[in-house]
């Protein structure tokens, strides 16, 4: 999701020429309202639903380097 995301976001910020903060935020969030919405409707499951790790990346990382 968050690839599709960041992608379909480059994309709107290129056509559009938006080059402005406030407007590259606003832009940001209907991008990503209408993805999490589509999403839902398809019955998958949006990323703040996703199980969380009791461990990070970077204690993983750790870990197997050790190996």
């Amino acid at each position: 999701m968050n690839l599709f995301r960041i992608s379909e976001m480059e994309q709107k910020l290129k056509r559009d020429n938006i080059q402005i903060e406030k407007d590259a935020n606003k832009a940001h969030y209907e991008v990503s309202s209408k993805i999490r919405k589509t999403i839902k409707e398809f019955g998958g499951t949006i990323s703040e639903d996703l199980p969380t790790f009791k461990k990070s990346l970077k204690e993983l990382e750790k870990e197997n380097k050790k190996y």
